[in-house]
């Protein structure tokens, strides 16, 4: 499941598993990011019957994504190959992704362990050796990025607010690098996963969870 911002600068992608956060968490953040100024499309106002696909190439016309890891996502195959793709283009310095962590621990991502890793191995038992290999390099790719986590008693409101708050950030932060690269900066390319992180905005924000 994903949800887009509307065609314009800083196309903002949000990736998650819509049958668990759709009507819930996801919900408020897009409803958050809106009240911000924030537009968001949302992939059901795509044509009905138009190839999946489609959403691919939304992904490929957004800056900014959000991968919301929680812990039923990894039974999405459809989750996991826009999680490659994500890691594609964030490896090619056209996609900067910020993890969000929805009550899973980022260790979990990364090394498929706990409830989330139980349903990650389900998935790969009726999987190909080379999409179990992509996703898990892109797992682990994009849960070692800087990001955000929510806590078990932690409150969503806030952290909400913090992601909001975030996405307003990297979007301010882009908006002065393209005029940098405008007038006369280098690009930045080919930025693997192992590179430091696309802006040093993201430095100081350490995965973390939100406690009140």
């Amino acid at each position: 499941m994903a949800v887009f911002s509307s065609t314009q600068s800083h196309q903002l992608f949000l990736n998650f598993r819509g049958e668990e956060l759709r009507y819930s968490f996801v919900s408020h953040l897009i409803d958050a990011l809106e009240r911000n100024g924030i537009n968001i499309f949302v992939d059901r106002y795509e044509l009905r019957g138009k190839d999946l696909k489609n959403l691919f190439v939304r992904l490929q016309e957004s800056k900014i994504a959000l991968a919301i890891f929680s812990t039923r996502y990894a039974e999405s195959p459809w989750c996991m190959d826009e999680l490659v793709t994500m890691k594609k283009l964030a490896d090619q310095g056209k996609l900067l992704v910020i993890p969000i962590f929805y009550n899973v621990e980022p260790e979990d991502i990364r090394k498929q362990t706990g409830e989330f890793g139980e349903k990650f191995w389900t998935l790969a038992k009726g999987s190909t050796g080379d999409e179990i290999k992509k996703w898990k390099e892109a797992l682990e790719c994009i849960s070692d990025k800087m990001g955000l986590s929510l806590g078990g008693k932690s409150y969503e409101a806030d952290f909400i607010k913090e992601i909001v708050k975030e996405v307003q950030r990297v979007i301010a932060a882009i908006g002065t690098e393209d005029e940098v690269n405008h007038f006369g900066g280098k690009n930045k390319k080919n930025r693997k996963c192992n590179f430091p992180r696309e802006l040093t905005v993201f430095k100081r924000i350490k995965t973390k969870k939100i406690k009140f």
